[in-house]
């Protein structure tokens, strides 16, 4: 049975086994299993035995810190030093990080091991990981349908016990969505909460890194490591940073927890919603107070989101021109056949559509008509969820409209596949802090539950999900083939 990070560290602790011997097994179970699930684009073996030997070093002195002697995996967005940080993508295949991200430095001062780099939809666009270069990531539940995306490697890799813990980012849903087709937990805390540098852009307004675990208690340590102001990022808060697993033992009796209606209505399937409201019920049990709210402008968030992520990835993915780095074309004959030639190939066909759809919509003479407006009702949908929070602590939903689908079910249909994000991007929009964590299965396959909180109040939503968790053990089930 797959570790949490929590027994990991109490097994290190106690000398019941050392970082070394953990590591071994969890690369052991990578060589394993990987070949299938297609979770990893980089095995980074030699790094992790030398930094487990470290770890062992520092739990002999009797002087860990956080993770230390923990392994765990990093999307393939946040730059390793010296090691290929290709975001998915044949334009970054060949691309050797030159530094390490604040993410990674953070989790490797903390004293974590680096056991790889996770597979992802290229350059974070997509709800289903199969845009990545490197081919489609496997759902360990059931290896024909799709784990989620974009950090759907992450997500399996954890579900499938291939590490106990992994970092993913989430843009429009990219944690919470593989987290709930995985039956992991994910978190995507409030935006400026966890530095953006070195991690590698697709909406620099949406983009948040966050953890995958299978626990609340296990993400609350996790978060703890990664959280904090970084000067490095203009985008990064450096409001005070909570003591996240403080809180997880105390009880959630009053707490006022928000449904919205639109959540519940046409488009979710009705076996998923019974499930939730099971879980619902269990919270109810230890206290909660569960009342009807209205987030109206919902519908809006899809085409919302979908003109101002395509907006910035159009913009942020101009940089990767073939000159600096990155995939560069053979022989080009001159500067505009290596511009486009080096494009054309280098990127793959969503992305490609992104950024033609975002570079239409800051054209002259649409910019009005689309980005000017979309950014108005981003204004109208995070209003909602601020008056939703003068009368709730935290809300409640569905995080997707559905169990994972069949590998190649929706990929000729993109409207469709957008729609999978439907409950969880007006939280990006907003710059809210969400969760997602298992409570129940349909069809053999996992349903997630969303928490959503407000700004930097993510200790709350760690300590709702950790209560639930002490009375159900949906996030301690693992796929019969990798138990």
């Amino acid at each position: 049975m797959p570790m949490t990070v929590t027994e990991i560290r109490q097994g290190l602790a106690s000398g019941q086994f050392s970082s070394v011997e953990i590591t071994r097994d969890y690369l052991q179970r990578i060589a394993q299993h990987n070949p299938v699930l297609n979770c990893f684009i980089s095995v980074t073996e030699d790094i992790a035995l030398q930094q487990a030997e470290a770890a062992d070093a520092l739990l002999a002195q009797g002087n860990p810190g956080l993770l230390t002697g923990v392994p765990l995996a990093h999307k393939d967005l946040f730059c390793t030093d010296g090691v290929k940080t290709s975001c998915g993508s044949r334009m970054l295949d060949n691309f050797i990080a030159p530094y390490d991200a604040t993410v990674v430095e953070c989790i490797r001062d903390a004293g974590a091991v680096m056991l790889g780099k996770t597979n992802m939809d290229e350059f974070a666009m997509g709800s289903s990981n199969e845009n990545s270069w490197y081919g489609s990531v496997a759902n360990p539940w059931n290896t024909a349908y799709v784990p989620g995306g974009s950090s759907g490697g992450s997500a399996a890799a954890v579900a499938a016990g291939l590490a106990p813990a992994a970092t993913g980012t989430d843009t429009g849903g990219s944690i919470r969505q593989p987290a709930a087709l995985c039956g992991v937990t994910g978190i995507k805390p409030t935006y400026g909460r966890v530095s953006r540098y070195g991690m590698i852009a697709f909406g620099s307004s949406l983009d948040q890194g966050g953890p995958f675990a299978r626990s609340a208690a296990d993400c609350a340590i996790l978060l703890q490591a990664m959280s904090g102001f970084d000067a490095r990022d203009s985008t990064s808060s450096d409001t005070p940073v909570d003591d996240y697993s403080a809180r997880l033992e105390q009880g959630i009796e009053g707490f006022k927890i928000g449904l919205p209606k639109e959540f519940f209505a046409e488009g979710l399937d009705s076996r998923l919603a019974r499930v939730i409201e099971t879980a619902i019920d269990e919270l109810r049990k230890q206290g909660a107070e569960i009342c009807d709210i209205s987030l109206p402008n919902t519908a809006l968030s899809i085409p919302t989101y979908y003109v101002v992520a395509m907006a910035e990835c159009s913009s942020n993915l101009s940089r990767f021109d073939g000159v600096r780095f990155g995939h560069r074309c053979d022989e080009p004959v001159d500067l505009e056949d290596l511009y486009k030639r080096s494009r054309g190939e280098g990127f793959g066909a969503e992305v490609k559509r992104r950024i033609l759809i975002g570079t239409y919509a800051l054209s002259a003479g649409y910019y009005d008509a689309y980005y000017l407006k979309a950014q108005q009702l981003r204004r109208m949908i995070k209003n909602d969820f601020q008056t939703a929070f003068d009368s709730v602590d935290l809300i409640l939903g569905p995080t997707t409209p559905e169990v994972a689908f069949k590998i190649g079910a929706k990929t000729d249909d993109p409207v469709s596949m957008y729609l999978q994000d439907i409950y969880t991007i007006s939280l990006n929009l907003a710059g809210l802090p969400g969760l997602s964590l298992p409570v129940g299965f349909v069809d053999g396959l996992p349903v997630g539950m969303q928490l959503i909180g407000n700004y930097f109040d993510e200790a709350r939503l760690l300590q709702v999900a950790h209560r639930y968790q002490q009375v159900s053990d949906w996030h301690l089930q693992t796929p019969e083939a990798y138990s």
